[in-house]
Parts: structure tokens; C-alpha cells; sequence
């Protein structure tokens, strides 16, 4: 058996952040329960929605067999009500081939920060996460990818993306696994829908993929590999030129399985291809599981840098510190899938 369904979830509604772009210095107003500025809980709301993906995921077919996040606390509390329920039912039905496994902390779809001359946050260990999400996390899991701390520029992260996805893909096949939930960040699910289906759009801003909070995506394996397939959106294009990261980013050797190449500039997911043969997006962010409907969804409004910005000294948002850098995206109706339209304004990466 391989892979066959990817499920893509951005994490709940969370507190927020500043950072001084002149220096690098992150704070917050509310205290992370890890001690890390830029590493905030999802607020109240937050877990409701949270509790509210939960209940869905547990209906989804075919069924969830494991379960990859990023290693940020907002993302680990977001899959949390899920893995916790899923497990439990699993005891309660003497489920064996059922159970989920703990869940596979993986900084290759973690958060994405812009190119810098400091240096970005990085999430708590997983050891330092035992005390909060206990019995939840793999201790033994290493991640496929490990983005550099000096931050990246749009093209990285798509290719970062790939080479995680390249190396996910092999691991599951390899290990017989049919469907797997993914919880990530806002710009990196963007990018996800991407390198799954192989359109990378000309314009980089285009409004492609969904990334509401707590919204759902689900990609589907292409029977034939190649060019073409559904594929996602209209209006996605192809570039040309790789882009390769300078920035001290590492690949695991993973990446080899099924012979992947592990390069993160390698470009061969573009032009339609996709990742592992191609995927296609059946269903886009959809939020018609959360009671109050899509909400801060977000889209690309040109490459997030903070280099060239020294010399402020005032505490900024990482979007005031580029207000044009993002683009909150609302969504209109209860579904909430981008195809129904959605109001665009400038405003934090949530």
C-alpha cells in the first residue's frame, strides 16, 4: 500500500507577536507557554475551532494513520483534541490496527520567516514539549527538514516544502501508510498546494490555495504521474529556474528513499508535476465543520525580508514590519473554501 490522501490543516486562531526588525528581537504580550515570544497558544477561540477540526477528522475516509506537524505549540494544541480522541477510541474499541501513533514533530513544514540578517526563532524541542502535550510526540522521529535560521525567500520555502514532501511521501510508502494530517502555518500551506500539484504560479500573490484557521484540505495521489491533472486552481502557472538554499538548511537522508533527490533547489516538482507523481486538491480549506465559518485566511503579497530594515528601533508586527509583505484573506459563507471569494485587506499572519 502507498500513500494515497494528504490532509492539510493551518493551525486554530492564535495571540500574537512583534519583532524589532532592526535587531531581531521578538516579544509578545501574552506569555508563551514555552517561554518563546514567538511561539503564542491558540487564544479561546482558537480552541473551540480546534475541538471543532477534531470532531471532523475523526469522520474523514479513508481514516487518519499518522499525523505530522510543525513542532510550534499553536500547531501541537490544534491536532491535539484529534490525536487525543482518536487514541481513546481506539483503546475503548480494542482497535489495535486502528490506533494512531504519536504524532511526527517535523520543522520541514514549519513556519516560514523571511530572509534576515539575525536570526528567526525556533520551535521548543520536543523534550522541552513532553511537560505540555504528554505521551503525544514521537521522542524518536527526526525531522526530514530543517529550515535555516536566517529565514528564507519564496522560492526556498516552496523548495523546502518539496524536499520535505519528497521525504514524507517515501516514509509513508515505504511504511504502508494511507492517509496522513499535516498542521502547519499559513504561508507553508500555500506553499504545500503548490509543490503537491505542481502549479507555481507567475504571480506570486495570486489567491491559489485557502489557509484559514482550522480550515481543511485534502490532496488526492494521481493515478498516472506526469503532467497535468485537476491539480488545484485556475490561474497557476509554471516558473523556470530553481532556487537553491543558501541559507544552512538540511535534508535528511530520508529524502533518498524511492530515490528522491534530496536537493532543496530541484525544480522537478514545477510545470504540473507535483511531488511523488502529483496530487490532486479535492477539497480547499474548507471550514463548513467550524461554527463560525472560514476566518484570517492569508495569501502572499510579494517576498517577506526583513534585510534593509535596521535602523527603525520601534517594536513592528512581523507584517507591519512589510504590511504589503501579506494579505488577509476573509472568507465568505459558512464553507469557506477559497472558491467562494473571500475580502482582502492587509493585516497580521495569524
Amino acid at each position: 500500500m502507498t500513500l494515497e490522501v494528504i490532509y492539510v490543516t493551518r493551525h486554530g486562531f492564535r495571540s500574537n507577536w512583534l519583532v524589532d526588525p532592526s535587531n531581531g528581537t521578538y516579544t509578545s504580550m501574552l506569555r508563551s507557554p514555552t517561554g518563546k515570544p514567538a511561539d503564542p497558544a491558540l487564544t479561546a477561540h482558537g480552541v473551540e475551532q480546534a475541538r471543532e477540526l477534531g470532531e471532523r477528522l475523526m469522520t474523514v475516509d479513508p481514516p487518519i494513520e499518522r499525523v505530522y506537524s510543525s513542532l510550534y505549540y499553536r500547531c501541537l494544541q490544534t491536532v491535539e483534541p484529534f490525536v487525543r480522541k482518536a487514541t481513546a477510541t481506539a483503546i475503548a474499541t480494542a482497535s489495535e490496527g486502528r490506533s494512531l501513533p504519536p504524532v511526527r514533530g517535523e520543522t520541514g513544514i514549519g513556519e516560514w520567516y523571511g530572509a534576515a540578517e539575525f536570526e528567526h526563532p525556533v520551535p521548543e524541542t520536543p523534550e522541552g514539549l513532553s511537560s505540555h502535550f504528554p505521551a503525544m510526540l514521537d521522542p524518536a522521529y527526526t525531522p526530514a527538514v530543517v529550515p535555516g535560521r536566517k529565514g528564507e525567500g519564496i522560492g526556498e520555502l516552496h523548495d523546502r516544502v518539496a524536499a520535505t514532501m519528497r521525504a514524507l511521501v517515501a516514509e509513508c510508502d515505504r511504511d504502508g501508510v494511507r492517509a496522513i494530517l499535516l498542521c502547519s502555518h499559513a504561508a507553508t500551506i500555500i506553499a504545500l498546494g503548490r509543490v503537491l500539484t505542481g502549479n507555481m504560479p507567475e504571480n506570486i500573490g495570486v489567491e491559489d490555495f485557502g489557509a484559514f484557521t482550522c480550515g481543511l484540505s485534502v490532496y488526492r495521489r494521481r493515478k498516472e504521474s506526469g503532467l497535468g491533472g485537476s491539480g488545484g486552481v485556475a490561474g497557476a502557472g509554471s516558473t523556470t529556474g530553481g532556487h537553491h538554499s543558501e541559507d544552512g538548511s538540511s535534508v535528511n537522508d530520508r529524502a533518498n528513499a524511492g530515490n528522491a533527490d534530496p536537493q532543496i533547489g530541484d525544480t522537478d516538482w514545477r510545470g504540473g508535476r507535483g511531488v511523488a507523481g502529483g496530487w490532486d486538491c479535492e477539497l480547499d480549506s474548507d471550514c463548513s465543520h467550524l461554527s463560525q465559518g472560514p476566518e484570517r485566511g492569508w495569501r502572499f503579497s510579494g517576498d517577506e525580508s526583513f534585510k534593509g530594515t535596521g535602523g527603525v528601533g520601534g517594536l513592528l508586527s512581523i507584517t507591519d514590519a512589510g504590511l504589503s509583505m501579506g494579505v488577509v484573506v476573509e472568507g465568505r459563507g459558512k464553507g469557506g473554501s477559497k472558491k467562494d471569494g473571500g475580502d482582502g485587506g492587509a493585516g497580521p499572519r495569524l
